[in-house]
């Protein structure tokens, strides 16, 4: 019996054929060639005033958060239902996440719940595209702008998604990106800072690379120029090998994309109807990027029961994505019922642009078929990851 991988990457000859090309180049590390041609194409296709490609997204969040001035003790509210990266890129830098319950019907971050956290130390928002699904980024932005506060959009999962005609990425003046294995464009690792302002790009850059320029630039200079740090940096520099790769995927995005919602249109097809699970909601302003499809089980399906048997069949599964809050290296008091909720009965079944038809069919039998074996026994639930 075949696998079914609930992630699986979309790469091949034409990645192979530039990575080959940066391997004759001689110049195979960061700030290269290929790493300022996908700045400047990212800057392109999102309108962002500067673009700094980096090692992850979580790299980019960090770097926002130096960026935009988060001093120890500042609090940003950061959307609750994700992958911890927005609130460790908080603690990174000394502030401290404030977590937002979610809408129920999307997963997203809930604004009025996001108005009702704004407080004298608040001094910024940081949204997240739920596995792909923007979030209500007008709302948000109304919200920020009656404060003063600063609003960054984790498009970590989006690539290829929009809210109201706007791509996800450019959805607020601040937005990360990330090139992770399973995303709908990878180099394997990978991320990006984009940005309506110049300087604050031209900041993220430098402290990217220890806290000075590029040494490939510094390279072409006749003489022999010795580079002084200015900044506490890092090493968060994406290499031009991965640039390359990223370069062809981002000319693939609307291929792999289109293929991913063909994936999500059958599995709709197949499971309408199912009483026990709800499939995902897309509101009509929006578009989904498809990095994950998450449904989420009745009360009474034992999700353990479910995941255990879909895995036996040969069928990846995973549990979705975390309620940040519930996680024991923030040791807060905070409660998001919602998120929680979801963080319980939501399970994520194989997507990726390489699923045959064939699969997505054998996937929803296997999984109407678990559902029916495991309800009723739902009572006792997991509740940490």
């Amino acid at each position: 019996m075949d696998t079914i991988p609930q992630v699986h990457a979309s790469l091949g000859e034409q990645e192979l054929a530039a990575v080959a090309e940066v391997f004759a180049s001689g110049w195979p590390a960061g700030q290269g060639p290929r790493g300022k041609a996908l700045e400047n194409q990212l800057a392109e296709r999102y309108g962002a005033g500067g673009a700094v490609a980096l090692s992850n997204c979580g790299a980019a969040l960090h770097l926002a958060m130096l960026a935009l001035g988060v001093r120890p003790g500042d609090e940003v509210i950061v959307a609750d239902f994700t992958f911890p990266a927005p609130a460790h890129a908080v603690r990174y830098v000394g502030g401290v996440p404030v977590f937002a319950d979610v809408r129920a019907d999307t997963g997203t971050v809930d604004p009025r719940a996001v108005a009702d956290l704004v407080g004298p130390r608040t001094v910024g928002v940081i949204a997240v595209d739920t596995v792909g699904l923007p979030a209500d980024y007008a709302e948000l932005q109304s919200i920020v702008d009656r404060h003063g506060l600063f609003l960054v959009e984790d498009a970590a999962c989006a690539v290829g998604a929009t809210y109201q005609g706007r791509e996800a990425g450019a959805l607020a003046p601040v937005a990360c990106l990330s090139f992770h294995g399973r995303k709908g464009a990878t180099s394997g690792e990978g991320g990006a800072l984009l940005t309506a302002d110049p300087a604050l790009a031209a900041d993220a850059r430098l402290r990217s690379s220890f806290g000075i320029g590029s040494i490939f630039d510094q390279a072409q200079v006749v003489g022999l120029p010795i580079p002084r740090f200015t900044e506490i940096g890092y090493n968060y520099k994406l290499s031009d090998i991965a640039a390359a790769i990223m370069l062809v995927q981002l000319g693939r995005v609307g291929e792999l994309l289109e293929r991913r919602r063909a994936v999500a249109a059958r599995y709709a097809e197949l499971l309408a109807g199912e009483e026990l699970l709800t499939l995902p909601h897309v509101p009509q302003d929006r578009t989904h990027a498809w990095q994950t499809y998450m449904v989420t089980l009745d009360p009474r399906v034992d999700r353990a029961g479910v995941a255990a048997e879909l895995r036996a069949r040969g069928v990846g599964c995973g549990h979705g994505t975390w309620a940040c809050h519930l996680q024991p290296v923030y040791e807060t008091k905070q409660t998001c019922p919602v998120s929680a909720d979801l963080f319980r009965r939501n399970l994520a079944i194989p997507m990726h642009a390489e699923l045959t038809m064939d699969q997505v069919e054998r996937v929803a039998d296997v999984l109407r078929g678990a559902l029916r074996a495991h309800a009723g026994t739902g009572e006792v639930r997991e509740v940490a990851a």
